[in-house]
């Protein structure tokens, strides 16, 4: 049966791809976890804005009119509408509010980089090759990791023996991605530990610790863990959740550091030892 399409959000689609320079057809048409997914594996998020009514920036927003509950883009201070794609659609022209009056909104975001310095986009090519330090698995939500020498990967669930792979992680989402596999680098964890914050490679709580191989580059990227094909989908930052496990200055320590969230291309065992390197 062919999925009912929503206006808004198709709207929104459409405004996040004008914003974004690309094809709607790129855009996640679900306005929530796959859409948050498909930004953050381009280092991108939508910011919501606290009082959207005042809100004046003077550059492109996405705005949720008030009277006509749609969503569009809007430039300038006071803001106007740059782009309506429910207008496109219908052939008129861009919704504009009487002279003098502001425009009415329920809701605003703003499409804004997670980090700055690491630019938009899928990760580079990456040209070194790194290897598995350290395996672990919990398998309950919050226990203890435990570190194993070797662990069997599912294709599209994860390993055999964790949380995640049975959907009762933390952070479980049927409907997300990323949630197979988490890889984070031994040097990360090390230069934590020079700030004076101790965190075993078990309280990291991600599934493989590897060494030599920026983690960055494997975004928006297939790789291969031994034998195991996997995808780089997007970081996994570090949270609130994580340091309140383990103990205070983990989240400021690992910011952009705390690793990275993978799928499983394909089934297979994974040893320590095994390498981490780029497909082509």
């Amino acid at each position: 049966m062919e999925q009912k399409k929503d206006p808004k959000t198709d709207a929104l689609t459409a405004c996040v791809a004008h914003v974004l320079g690309v094809d709607t057809s790129e855009v996640p048409c679900d306005g929530g976890v796959r859409l948050n997914q498909w930004l953050a594996a381009r280092n991108l998020g939508l910011v919501p804005v606290e009082a959207p009514q005042s809100f004046k920036w003077p550059g492109r927003f996405l705005g949720l009119r008030s009277r006509s509950s749609t969503w569009a883009v809007f430039f300038g201070v006071p803001p106007g509408v740059v782009y309506d794609p429910v207008a496109e659609t219908d052939g008129r022209s861009p919704e504009r509010p009487p002279e003098g009056a502001d425009v009415a909104l329920k809701a605003a975001f703003v499409v804004a980089e997670h980090d700055l310095l690491r630019g938009i986009g899928p990760g580079r090519s990456s040209e070194s090759t790194g290897a598995v330090e350290v395996i672990a698995i919990a398998a309950e939500a919050e226990s203890p990791m435990t570190v194993v020498p070797s662990v069997e990967a599912v294709e599209n669930r994860g390993l055999v023996g964790d949380r995640y792979e049975r959907g009762e992680g933390t952070f479980s989402d049927p409907n997300g991605r990323g949630y197979d596999l988490t890889l984070v680098e031994a040097e990360a964890l090390e230069e934590l530990a020079a700030k004076e914050v101790e965190l075993s490679p078990a309280e990291a709580r991600r599934n493989l610790v590897v060494r030599g191989v920026a983690l960055d580059d494997l975004i928006g990227k297939r790789f291969r863990v031994g034998e195991v094909e996997c995808f780089g989908q997007r970081r996994c930052e570090p949270c609130a959740h994580l340091e309140r496990l383990t103990r205070p200055g983990v989240l400021r320590g690992l910011v952009h550091r705390g690793g990275l969230r993978v799928d499983v291309l394909s089934s297979g065992e994974i040893h320590t030892g095994d390498s981490v390197e780029a497909l082509p």
